[in-house]
């Protein structure tokens, strides 16, 4: 996949300027290569340090979307290019035994480290916009999906145009709510995060800000209103400190003008039905409960749809997510994600489910297991061993 991202620098007035990160890649909805990844976190360092700016914008090609996610593809061909991958998948009949064989491939030379090189990257990327120093405005226009959401939901200034959909839709394919989900779904109200991580429900703008996953509401056209502020304000006369509010006040301004375009919510209509449902203590029950959450549209039926359609797998390990890391910082949630992202790569889940959804595109993925009450718990707690002792993560430098 072909990917880049644009790097400038917005001239101020008073000798400042504002770096800008514009992911390009729009005919994969902004999907990020490896590449991005890489060119997102080197620049991120560079300006860190440079007295000169004083603020970033993270934004994107076209009107469709902010980002898709990640570039499953990639992930996807390699575990489909690995002999060592696909000699161990070929079992017939495979056992629990044999999945957790899997997940412990020592002899993959060609999947394994690219999983890791990929995700070590993204969540490097996620945690240094969630602890930037400097104001990041992530403007948050059309889609804004997984590792887009990972992104967008870190930085300091999250605005959301009245097309923007947010959502964590990987049950749909065989993975997990990951760049950091294990730690943002448990901020958000009880139940809602295990909600959205089950059925990968889009939250617009109007829910989004009513969940506090975005702070204000601007129409796209809006951008270069703030962009002409930003230029001329006299940074000069601001203390470093003091930055970060001045942008607030800009932003509630501007969005002032905004408010009118607030699209309906989807979502808040059935906030009490769905905190009721997800305020369970087994898996199964939460099945049951999101089952019978009454109501019309088709919002609550596509949440019900990917309920039945995504990965038990996938399902299982998510309830897991938000029960036993409710209280797990960030960091210590990235270094367990990355580990778990691994194994779910070598399991064999993710790479059928993109393969389903993906590439042959008949939507029939065949899943490790057909119902959650045939997952065995063993592969889920296995799937959450670390790869490494934690001073030898590759992301301990986090902690």
């Amino acid at each position: 996949m072909t990917g880049k991202v644009n790097i400038s620098e917005i001239r101020c007035s008073s000798g400042h300027a504002v770096g800008v990160l514009e992911l390009d890649n729009a005919s994969s909805l902004n999907a990020l290569t490896l590449t991005m990844l890489r060119t997102i976190q080197q620049q991120l360092l560079h300006w860190k340090h440079d007295e000169n700016i004083v603020s970033v914008i993270i934004q994107s090609v076209g009107e469709k979307a902010f980002c898709s996610g990640a570039d499953i593809r990639a992930l996807y061909y390699a575990l489909e290019n690995d002999p060592a991958v696909n000699a161990i998948s070929q079992t017939a009949n495979p056992t629990t035994d044999d999945y957790i064989k899997r997940i412990n491939n020592e002899q993959s030379y060609l999947a394994k480290p690219f999983l890791i090189d990929y995700f070590t990257v993204e969540y490097s990327c996620d945690y240094l916009i969630h602890n930037y120093p400097k104001p990041i405005i992530a403007w948050g226009n059309g889609l804004i999906m997984g590792g887009g959401l990972g992104l967008f939901i870190g930085a300091s200034h999250r605005v959301v145009t009245p097309s923007a959909l947010l959502a964590m839709p990987e049950m749909k394919i065989g993975l997990y709510p990951d760049v950091g989900a294990t730690w943002f779904l448990n901020q958000l109200p009880a139940g809602v995060g295990l909600f959205l991580g089950l059925t990968g429900a889009d939250v617009n703008a109007s829910d989004a800000l009513d969940l506090a996953m975005a702070d204000h509401l601007i129409v796209d056209s809006d951008r270069g209103h703030l962009i002409k502020q930003l230029k001329h304000y006299p940074w000069q006369n601001t203390a470093e400190n003091q930055v970060a509010t001045v942008i607030t006040e800009m932003l509630t301004k501007i969005a002032t003008d905004s408010e009118r375009q607030r699209p309906p919510s989807q979502m808040i209509p059935y906030f009490p039905q769905i905190q009721a449902a997800c305020v369970a203590p087994t898996l199964d029950i939460v099945y049951e409960q999101i089952n019978a959450i009454s109501g019309l549209g088709c919002w609550l039926e596509n949440a019900k749809q990917t309920l039945m359609d995504g990965s038990p797998l996938s399902a299982h390990i998510c309830f897991q997510q938000i029960h036993q890391y409710h209280q797990a910082s960030l960091a210590d949630c990235l270094l367990m994600e990355l580990s778990l992202s691994v194994r779910c790569g070598l399991v064999g889940e993710f790479k059928e489910g993109v393969r389903a959804r993906l590439i042959d595109k008949d939507n029939q993925p065949k899943w490790l297991y057909k119902t959650i009450s045939e997952v065995d718990t063993h592969l889920v707690d296995s799937l959450f061993t670390p790869l490494w002792h934690k001073q030898e993560n590759p992301l301990t430098d986090l902690l």
